[in-house]
């Protein structure tokens, strides 16, 4: 057999220097190495072979709660948290590089390598808060979605939340046909979010001199307590710690090969694919921010954490009927596909940590009603009204947990007996360690001021 025959038929086996203690089972096992490589000579075909699992990491990045914190931001700040927007983007392609070259160069996900590397008394941590991240991530992600349907077709709330729950059914479907196809759904999910912020900031006409402006990082940002809370929201809304462990998993639904050449070239198209993607997640991230600075705050309407209250302001503010149809459809469509990558990262994460052996269908509900309990209760006993406020919290809880997956990714990467040739570059983990020892100086300012009432 051939290079190129063994690079589009062979699974990925892992580098086995001694340290992994138990199966070596890939991720996913029912989608793992599913998707052929082509093995045409021209690379771009190639490349297309891998096109895919960004925009699936991608979507993590805009999820309902990262609206929440986007609106807030632009609402209070104008266009001052796109800085704050932007360097959270740069953060997370190179995080998410680390993340595929773990996953190449071992044959195993965030979850199954903190699971055989470390021992249990970390391993168990470090599931426990992947879990709350998930939850957190999901209940964002729930309401949200719940608050789309509520705007567009009437439905309250609470029916809103109970049918988020069939989200489970789209995955089990598009799956059936091939997780080609469920990156498909995705990605026409991702172009209609697109066009409906395209019509939208169209509408809004924004001063683009305030917008270049507002991607010049300012010290206010860390200064000012509530400016803090807001960008450590929109950190966590941005570099969410389960998209480290989904990408991981999802990458090596592609049957790469064993080959070091075929490695190579895999972390390659893999980094392209996920830095391309997250590119076009900055895009709609600011689109939301740079819709709510040229709207509510400039008209005066600081106080926007409110999704129903957003949509509720935009036909008057843009002079158009169509603005407020097209922000629910835009919202619905975020809820629906970060759902669908919540679960799949909620699955990789109980079967790498606990190496559970149940069906598939199964680990997706349970993940799946882990979000819905929690998000009927603070419906339930909340109301609507605070579910805004509970978006934004969620986010702030995910940009705490950051570090307890970021740190072991770069450690893990960093270790030549775990990835052998793939392991990380110095400078990369260097610049990657500054972003885990920054993400962990700003959560003790964070913490310090909710500690002490500021923020």
């Amino acid at each position: 057999m051939t290079d190129a025959e063994t690079s589009a038929h062979a699974l990925a086996a892992p580098v086995d220097h001694g340290w992994l203690r138990r199966s070596v089972a890939g991720p996913l096992p029912e989608v793992n190495a599913t998707v052929a490589v082509s093995a045409s000579r021209y690379p771009f075909r190639r490349f297309l072979s891998f096109l895919g699992p960004g925009y699936l990491v991608a979507m993590g990045y805009m999820d309902p709660g990262n609206w929440a914190t986007s609106l807030a931001g632009g609402a209070k700040f104008g266009m001052t948290l796109l800085a704050a927007a932007m360097v959270s983007n740069i953060m997370a392609i190179l995080l998410q590089s680390l993340a595929a070259r773990l996953a190449i160069g071992t044959g195993r996900d965030l979850a199954q390598a903190c699971r055989d590397g470390y021992p249990r008394v970390v391993a168990l941590p470090l599931w426990a808060l992947a879990e709350i991240a998930i939850i957190a991530t999901d209940l964002a992600e729930v309401i949200g979605t719940a608050i789309g349907l509520k705007l567009l077709f009437g439905l309250p709330l609470m029916l809103g939340v109970a049918v988020t729950a069939f989200d489970v059914l789209i995955i089990l479907g598009l799956q059936r046909l091939g997780f080609r196809t469920l990156e498909a759904f995705v990605i026409t999910l991702l172009v209609i979010i697109a066009a409906c912020f395209a019509v939208q900031i169209a509408l809004a006409d924004p001063d683009w001199g305030a917008v270049a402006r507002g991607f010049l990082p300012s010290s206010e940002i860390v200064t000012n307590p509530e400016m803090l809370y807001l960008a450590m929201g929109i950190v966590g809304a941005t570099v969410m710690p389960h998209n480290l462990y989904l990408h991981s998993a999802i990458i090596q639904t592609r049957a790469y090969g064993k080959t070091p050449a075929a490695r190579r070239e895999a972390l390659t198209f893999a980094t392209l694919d996920s830095t391309l993607a997250l590119m076009f997640a900055l895009l709609i991230n600011a689109a939301i921010l740079i819709l709510a600075a040229a709207t509510f705050y400039k008209a005066g309407n600081s106080e926007i954490t409110d999704l129903g209250q957003a949509y509720t302001l935009l036909s008057p503010l843009l002079g158009s009927a169509i603005a407020p149809t097209l922000f629910a459809v835009a919202l619905i469509c975020c809820g629906l596909s970060s759902t669908v990558t919540a679960t799949l990262a909620g699955q990789a994460v109980m079967e790498g940590f606990l190496d559970l052996k149940i069906a598939p269908w199964l680990r997706r509900l349970l993940t799946r009603m882990i979000a819905i309990v929690p998000a009927g209760l603070v419906v339930l006993f909340y109301g609507e009204a605070q579910a805004g406020k509970l978006l934004i919290a969620s986010q702030v809880i995910l940009g705490l947990q950051l570090p307890f997956a970021v740190v072991p990714l770069v450690l893990l990467t960093a270790d030549r007996e775990k990835l052998g040739e793939l392991t990380a570059p110095r400078w990369l983990t260097a610049v990657t360690g500054f972003i885990a020892a920054l993400l962990i100086v700003l959560n003790i300012i964070l913490v310090f001021d909710l500690a002490t009432g500021v923020a």
